[in-house]
């Protein structure tokens, strides 16, 4: 039997899902199976209400995504790119209208439509052995879809920096131009992320919900427009009684710590 493309796993009672590209002999590259794999995948879980989190990353040691395979990108003429490349861009976009948080954890080379997908994804963790770059000028390519996000995440100078050269750079400086928020060793990866995930998981999951769906909308919107947004978003909140139990809890909390002094 064939390996399937992608894996999903599911934990913390099915609160958090796991999508890892399965591709690892050739890093994770990926072909048409892998794509339709993984927007089929994250479609099913966004009508899920019990997740709270996803995780993307690639299966072995060795690569997150290592880019697109090249063997089918050789194949392309110009309606065929047109389709690939808008698969491409339906991967990353379910990843952006996930309705819960979605956390890139980025165990090795991040290339090419790797590190669109990885840039469509909410908080980037990287081991310290990782790797980025958007190599694609190098095979007579331009860099499209969604390295369309990049220069929010590290200004248009470091984008082009990327786009016109093809270099990769390593973890440190990925996390010092805000490419990732956080590098752990590759041993400590899963503690690293197992942080983000409880803190998560300790949120008011319809607050969480709430948040991403305002953090969309404040992208395409002028400030006053994007406070405005949020005190909608506030009105919503209070719809349900999440905010007045949790902050109820958390007064009862602090009488309690104050007590025990």
């Amino acid at each position: 039997m064939s390996e399937p493309p992608v894996i999903v796993r599911r934990d913390h009672d099915g609160a958090v899902a796991t999508v890892s590209i399965n591709n690892p002999a050739r890093l994770n590259c990926l072909g048409t199976p892998q794509i339709a794999a993984f927007i089929d995948a994250v479609t099913a879980l966004a009508d899920d209400p019990d997740l709270r989190v996803l995780i993307v990353t690639g299966e072995g040691e060795r690569a997150f995504i290592g880019g697109a395979n090249l063997m089918e990108l050789g194949a392309l003429d110009p309606p065929k790119s047109r389709d690939f490349l808008t698969l491409i861009h339906r991967m990353c976009k379910v990843l952006r209208d996930l309705p819960v948080p979605v956390i890139a954890r980025v165990n090795g080379f991040c290339l090419g439509a790797g590190l669109e997908v990885m840039a469509a994804c909410d908080m980037h963790l990287a081991s310290d052995a990782a790797s980025f770059g958007m190599p694609e000028v190098r095979i007579g390519l331009p860099s499209v879809v969604e390295a369309a996000l990049l220069p929010q995440l590290i200004g248009w100078g470091r984008t082009k920096l990327l786009l016109y050269t093809g270099d990769t750079i390593d973890a440190r400086t990925a996390l010092d131009w805000g490419l990732v928020e956080k590098v752990a060793p590759a041993a400590e990866l899963d503690t690293a992320l197992d942080a983000w995930i409880g803190a998560i998981l300790e949120s008011g999951p319809r607050a969480v919900r709430l948040q991403k769906e305002l953090i969309r909308e404040w992208e395409a919107m002028p400030v006053g427009d994007a406070i405005e947004a949020g005190i909608r978003c506030i009105v919503r909140a209070y719809q349900t009684d999440e905010p007045t139990r949790m902050i109820g809890q958390t007064i009862e909390r602090l009488r309690a710590r104050k007590g025990g002094r």
